[in-house]
């Protein structure tokens, strides 16, 4: 193989517009991609993160009363006899709100009685009987679940601030607020002092918020729910396969068995993680779109130069090839030189790449840049800068010596 890069500088040193505009074009490229890349990661880990919840299997309803006569109590009960009645139904409960739902109750509780005042976020609770975890598919991690005599009614109007004597909680609040002990039997106390003790600790189970924090930090309350005059949800978890026939075997049944309520909607619990990641999902294809446009935009801005340095070199490789060059000679003339264009941009995008990596991090509050993106991006931007150069640089190659000479 016959050639030298020495005068493939000399050549891009005369003719270096193209050149520069097509590394400031990879140079870029590298930077939004190694990024776009790295944060549509971030998104997808989100989105498919472990709720701890049997998401799939899961399907929630909403149902309220709408005249006087309407018994709260009675409705719940008889609504889940059925519901657990179902040959398709593993089991049922009846909560305040859905997880994942994005609508919610939350309170501070702290491990102090005051006066003393701790600070921190409010926890996300659920009110549900001792069917509860099953029905949503939880592992407890230590202790106990309720029992069903623990179960108390709903609270009234009166006396809406009552706490309870004993609570579940996820392993995370547990972190929380007691960092690296057994939380199991600890008291928790309400900012007003009411206490409750910790009788079992929960593997994991998101919350309403997915967009929180502190999603994982939840706790529940052995209650019937209270909803301030919402509808009150029945949490319902079906037989593997048999979903769709239980949602609709519990709307037939529950819109005409009592004429005193109405139920809102039934509703699975997946499209409830939809919508609490929607944005996410949205951000996630709208990057990808973007990294698939800019990637071909690259490779057309490299094919195109590449062509164009073929097309006012013809002389010149007539000339090489007239003098005994051969067609590897004048494919890896081709091939270098556009190597080296690359080169430059992908350093250049290197260092932009680490830039915007940092103000993202800094002004976004996301994890610095991986390395190993980088690495990729940079294998990447190679590739299809080879490969976008290497048609037009084998049309240069079957160039003849006798076609080039009659263009002179």
């Amino acid at each position: 193989m016959n050639f030298h890069v020495r005068p493939i500088f000399s050549a891009l040193r005369r003719n270096h517009t193209g050149a520069v505009l097509v590394s400031v074009q990879i140079a870029i490229a590298l930077a939004v991609l190694v990024n776009a890349v790295y944060v549509m990661k971030q998104r997808i880990d989100l989105i498919n993160r472990p709720t701890g919840l049997d998401v799939e299997n899961v399907f929630a309803v909403a149902s309220s009363g709408f005249t006087s006569r309407f018994n709260f109590e009675s409705s719940v009960r008889e609504d889940l006899a059925f519901l657990r009645g179902l040959d398709g139904v593993a089991d049922a409960t009846a909560a305040n709100s859905v997880p994942l739902g994005r609508s919610g109750s939350s309170i501070q509780l702290q491990t102090q009685p005051p006066p003393k005042r701790e600070t921190g976020p409010g926890i996300n609770y659920f009110e549900m009987d001792e069917h509860g975890l099953n029905t949503l598919g939880l592992k407890l991690a230590a202790g106990r679940n309720f029992r069903p005599d623990e179960i108390l009614p709903r609270v009234s109007e009166k006396n809406v601030t009552d706490f309870v004597p004993q609570i579940l909680m996820t392993r995370a609040t547990a972190e929380r607020l007691f960092p690296g002990q057994n939380a199991v039997g600890r008291t928790v106390y309400t900012n007003i002092g009411q206490p409750a003790t910790i009788i079992g600790l929960i593997e994991r189970m998101h919350g309403s918020w997915s967009d929180s924090d502190t999603v994982e930090e939840v706790f529940v309350k052995p209650r019937v729910p209270y909803t301030f005059g919402g509808p009150v949800y029945y949490l319902v978890r079906a037989k593997p396969g048999q979903l769709a026939a239980m949602m609709r075997a519990a709307e037939d049944h529950l819109a005409t068995s009592n004429a005193e309520r109405v139920i809102h909607w039934v509703r699975p619990l997946s499209l409830f993680k939809q919508r609490s990641y929607l944005a996410d999902r949205n951000m996630g294809i709208f990057l990808a779109t973007v990294i698939g446009l800019l990637l071909a935009i690259t490779s057309i801005g490299i094919f195109g130069l590449a062509t164009f340095n073929v097309g006012t070199r013809t002389k010149q490789i007539g000339t090489r090839r007239a003098v005994g060059a051969r067609r590897i000679d004048i494919l890896c003339y081709f091939m270098v030189e556009n190597w080296l264009i690359t080169t430059v941009g992908v350093v250049t995008g290197c260092v932009l790449a680490l830039g915007v990596g940092y103000w993202l991090s800094t002004k976004l509050a996301l994890p610095r840049l991986d390395l190993y993106y980088l690495i990729g991006g940079v294998l990447v931007l190679w590739t299809i800068g080879q490969l976008a150069a290497m048609q037009p640089a084998r049309r240069a190659a079957r160039i003849s010596p006798a076609i080039a000479t009659r263009t002179v």
